[in-house]
This record gives structure tokens, sequence and C-alpha cells, in this order.
């Protein structure tokens, strides 16, 4: 998912598509690679915009989880077209360490990952002026991820319930809560929180995207108070 969407307004509609093409011409760059003029896909004439219509740039929901330290991060190994909430792929989770390491507990045990993790959400759970949780926070991961607590058969019995590296992820954020005083947070609690949030930004994002992909375009009504 290397290309970037826009979304532009006309025909009373919000239209998106990859890009525009960087010619003399203006035009659309498909989902083939084909450039084409600037015509709108709805009515056929000339794209031409106002201020308030020019095309606005969608920011991805997908994040570098090497660069960003003491986050959780959701990626899926089919690539990140299949991090959805309306998709039945398998989701995976794990947590970043100071150096973007992520932790994930596998069917092999506790993986460090220092590549992969390049298109994942990642939810940051360590604010970085928090130099407490940040002095203690790679010590704590390694020693949580040695723990007999997480052997390659647990995670074929826990695979069964879906809760497998989730409850690896949620058993450390709980410890390092403890640790400073809070609450432990049950799985509904940190999903309706911090997860779900998300996903309903990336899941719309994926929508877009695909029917861009196959479509070379996608549309909606536009709000008739001009917000949106």
């Amino acid at each position: 998912m290397d290309r970037s969407i826009i979304r532009f307004s006309h025909c009373d509609k919000y239209i998106y598509c990859f890009s525009f093409h960087n010619s003399d011409s203006g035009g659309f760059v498909d989902s083939a690679g084909r450039s084409s003029s600037p015509h709108c896909p709805l009515c056929n004439s000339r794209l031409r915009f106002s201020l308030l219509d020019a095309p606005v740039s969608i920011r991805t929901p997908f994040d570098n989880g090497h660069a960003i330290p003491y986050a959780l991060t959701i990626g899926s190994m089919h690539g990140p077209l299949y991090i959805s909430e309306r998709d039945n792929s398998e989701l995976h989770v794990g947590i970043t360490n100071s150096k973007g390491v992520v932790y994930n507990y596998t069917m092999k045990g506790v993986r460090r990952d220092e590549t992969g993790w390049e298109q994942c959400v990642a939810v940051r759970l360590v604010h970085p002026g928090a130099a407490s949780a940040v002095s203690l926070w790679d010590r704590e991961l390694e020693h949580f991820a040695l723990s007999d607590m997480w052997p390659p058969e647990r995670f074929h019995e826990e695979r069964e319930f879906g809760t497998c590296c989730y409850a690896f992820a949620l058993g450390f954020i709980n410890q390092v809560r403890a640790a400073g005083g809070k609450r432990c947070l049950t799985r509904d609690e940190f999903t309706a929180i911090h997860i779900l949030p998300r996903m309903k930004t990336t899941s719309t994002y994926v929508q877009i995207y695909r029917e861009v992909l196959e479509h070379d375009f996608y549309m909606i009504d536009r709000p008739r108070d001009g917000t949106g």
C-alpha cells in the first residue's frame, strides 16, 4: 500500500482516487499506472477546483512500528490490506521496546522482530515524557518475555479462543499499569478504549483503498452542509 489516496469534491460527491499525475496535463494515475486527463469520473467534465473543492491527501492509518517505541502494534501476515475489522483474516499484535523491536507471542514462543512491522497500526502506550515508565520498560518487557508463561504449547491452546498474542500484549500492559499504581484493564476495556477507534479508521481506509484499486475511484455522497 505505497500509494497515497486523495479526495476531491465534484457532482455533490466526495471522490477518492490514488493521485493526480505529475505532468503538464495534471491528469489521474489509475490503479494500473496509466495516466489520463483530469476529468470527473461521474460527469466526464474537465476538473477545475475552487479552494473548498481542491484535492486533499487522506492520511494513511499505517505506521512503521519499528519507529514507534512503547507501543502496541497490530499487523497481518497477509499485509496491511487485511488489517480491518471487516476482514476475517487473523490479526497479530506485539509490543515495541525503546528501540522499536517488536516483542510478539507466536507458535514458536516470543519473537523479537527488528523488521516486518513496517506497515502496521501502532497504538502509543507511553507518553514520551513519562520518564518513570520509560526507564523500566525495556527491562520489564524482556523479563516478561522470558517468563515460562509463554511456551509454544500455550499458543496453540490459547489460539482456539483468539487470545494468544493479545494475552501476551495485554498481560504486559497490565503489569506496567499495576507497577504504576493503576488498575488493570480487561480485554474488553482495553479494546474499546485503545483498539476499536483505530480499527474503525483503518477499516474505512482499507475499504476505500480496495475500491480505488479495483475501480480507479470511489465515491460517497457529500454532506449537504459541506462538512465531513
